[in-house]
């Protein structure tokens, strides 16, 4: 081996053994303290060495400057000593920041987490409750979701979830599906079955499978569940009437629906427009993984660089309702085999985003084609603005909102010229930025946003259910 391969073997070496001594702090901080650790909005907890090395590459595109992993264990070892409240910390920010400040990490730290340095807590006196009422895609990906952030700082439990009366071995394949999922991989964790109580368990996560075929059905008091959330996934129900039956339910207090709600059930964005949930609102919805994608980088640009109209194209998955081969289907079009061909269809997307951002009223068109991939899609946003821009400058500010902004949770950015959609899977953004793609005219503007339309909407809809829920957790740094 020559100097400098057994230069760069050894650098890699101490980075990979420091990413292996961060695992057991991340873990400590979230089961001790509620506090979760970020690398530029990546969550790492239960993430293996090679993911926590490949989130602080991920820096370079953000910042054009790598990580120094060993920076970060620094950091982490002198939080491990702090009585830190629950809160979400990115650390890369915070390294990035200390690699270029330099200096004593413990004073760095005094200084930069004294928001949060206020001793262990609990933000939720009582945990909610929480029901999944359907088990599909979004179902299990929630699941999944919230079993995961269990921990001292997440006081969502998930009690039950309904499906429709099942045959023999459904309990089974119920919980099958949850540890294996083609498109997302293994469950992270160990699955049990109980058969007498007709539950699953999963990291310990007592979780009753109860057969209904309608919310009248069910009495969730009987299996100690009270205030519930009850979350609707099966899209049966999108007015006020069909979710009301919900709420008739003995122990459910409050329902949300991860579709697009129907009248004046107020469709929220998660990031945009959730200031406009109330305490007393007992139905809500969490619109569509389309709307979710594009409505956020519709407030920015349009914040900034105002928006007069325009056109959204999605080129999105196929999904359940189509066809795997032809045969009759009662919507134009999607009776034709969805792994086989682009079907071109409708979207309500773009107006729906009006419902969550009204200053776009009456300015976009939309379409949609669905396409034989099973996950992950793309919105085109064709819009021409109030002012002229070039390309520079607008990747630069979407740059820096996904980075800094109130809504770094749901703009994420890439500058990568390699990436295709199967890098996008597992995305927990509501969309993403490819910086690489964007088209500026003078006035006119292109935008590409990659979203995995099961898992970035997903951890909007969990963003969502945490602020019912109460759960509003300090981010450190807040920009």
């Amino acid at each position: 081996m020559t100097d400098s391969s057994a230069a760069h073997f050894d650098k890699w070496k101490e980075q990979q053994s420091a990413a292996e001594q961060m695992i057991p702090l991340v873990g400590q901080l979230y089961r001790d303290n509620g506090v979760t650790i970020r690398v530029f909005g990546r969550r790492i907890q239960n993430h293996s060495t090679i993911d926590i090395l490949k989130a602080h590459r991920y820096s370079n595109q953000m910042v054009g400057e790598h990580l120094d992993v060993r920076k970060s264990l620094e950091l982490l070892q002198v939080m491990i000593n702090m009585d830190l409240a629950p809160a979400r910390v990115d650390i890369g920010k915070l390294c990035y920041k200390f690699m270029n400040e330099g200096g004593d990490a413990t004073q760095f730290l005094a200084e930069e987490l004294s928001s949060i340095n206020t001793g262990k807590g609990t933000i939720l006196q009582e945990p909610q409750d929480v029901v999944l009422y359907g088990f599909g895609r979004i179902g299990r990906l929630l699941a999944r979701m919230m079993i995961e952030r269990v921990g001292a700082g997440n006081k969502m439990r998930l009690r039950a979830i309904v499906v429709r009366g099942g045959k023999e071995g459904d309990l089974a394949k119920r919980a099958s599906l949850l540890r294996r999922d083609s498109v997302h991989g293994a469950f992270n964790g160990s699955i049990n079955v109980d058969e007498k109580e007709n539950a699953i368990i999963a990291n310990g996560v007592y979780i009753k499978v109860i057969y209904a075929n309608s919310p009248a059905e069910v009495d969730y008091t009987k299996y100690g569940i009270k205030n519930a959330l009850v979350v609707d996934n099966t899209g049966l129900w999108r007015d006020e009437e069909g979710l009301g039956q919900h709420l008739k339910c003995p122990g459910a207090a409050k329902a949300l629906l991860t579709a697009p709600g129907k009248g004046n059930i107020k469709n929220i964005v998660y990031g945009v427009n959730h200031e406009d949930i109330n305490d007393d609102d007992t139905i809500l919805s969490a619109a569509s993984c389309t709307t979710n994608a594009i409505t956020p980088v519709l407030k920015a640009i349009n914040d900034e660089f105002g928006i007069e109209n325009g056109h959204v194209e999605t080129i999105h998955s196929y999904t359940n309702d189509q066809n795997l081969i032809d045969n009759y289907h009662k919507g134009d079009r999607r009776g034709r085999g969805a792994a086989l061909n682009m079907v071109l269809t409708s979207t309500g997307a773009a107006s729906a985003v009006a419902k969550c951002l009204p200053e776009m009223a009456g300015k976009l068109t939309g379409n949609a084609v669905r396409v034989p991939t099973p996950n992950v899609s793309m919105a085109i946003l064709n819009l021409n603005l109030k002012r002229d821009t070039n390309k520079e400058e607008m990747n630069n500010y979407l740059r820096d909102v996904s980075l800094y902004s109130s809504m770094q949770d749901q703009i994420d950015y890439t500058a990568s010229t390699e990436l295709v959609s199967t890098d996008m899977v597992g995305s927990v953004h509501a969309g993403v930025v490819d910086s690489q793609a964007t088209i500026v005219d003078g006035n006119r503007l292109v935008l590409y946003v990659w979203y995995d339309n099961e898992s970035g909407y997903s951890a909007q809809v969990i963003r969502m259910m945490q602020e019912i829920a109460g759960l509003k957790m300090t981010t450190v740094p807040s920009a």
